[in-house]
């Protein structure tokens, strides 16, 4: 069974999961073309390892690990920081602040505006979490952190998430008092 696996519908199993992959090395990066190199560097790891895998139901959460650890090694080649767990929480995209959304579009927008000016750790954890639907403990195994910061990490995420969105709607105009003239 494994063989058949690793050797016959294996890489259709790892091509189908491209454009999972693109979308969140995209939401982590904020970058089309290193979100496209994350990608291919994943797949191509993939292949490399792919007598690794033990269980065909993981493959998902095995790439997505994989892709981790592909954008670990991008931002340490960057050499902007000391210290990768120092810039864990820190690390902003360089997007500007939300602006003010009036339909689908701008709000779409808006909030990918807005998701991309959250810190590097908040930003891979809520995309995994809310937008790719894994679970607290595949998210934290992707990630190799604790369920707990997973946790926390989330909840900060969500918490800034709706402060900036907070900020970018507009504020209805202050409607005039009216007075009763007899």
């Amino acid at each position: 069974m494994i063989s058949r696996f690793l050797f016959g519908p294996f890489r259709p199993g790892i091509e189908a999961q491209r454009p999972l992959l693109y979308r969140i090395a995209y939401a982590w990066c904020h970058d089309a073309a290193l979100a496209d190199d994350l990608v291919q560097e994943t797949l191509s790891r993939a292949w490399a390892r792919r007598a690794q895998l033990r269980d065909e139901a993981a493959l998902k959460a095995w790439m997505v690990s994989i892709m981790n650890h592909c954008w670990l090694d991008h931002l340490r080649g960057r050499r902007d920081f000391d210290d990768v767990d120092d810039w864990q929480d820190e690390l902003e995209s360089g997007a500007e602040s939300p602006e003010a959304c009036f339909d689908r579009e701008q709000v779409v927008a808006c909030v990918r505006a807005a998701v991309a000016r959250l810190p590097l750790g908040q930003r891979q954890v809520l995309t995994l979490v809310d937008l790719e639907e894994f679970g607290y403990a595949e998210v934290a195994r992707i990630l190799d952190i604790p369920v707990g910061t997973v946790m926390s990490r989330l909840s900060r995420a969500r918490a800034a998430l709706k402060n900036l969105l907070d900020a970018a709607t507009p504020q209805p105009a202050a409607q005039p008092l009216l007075r009763r003239v007899k």
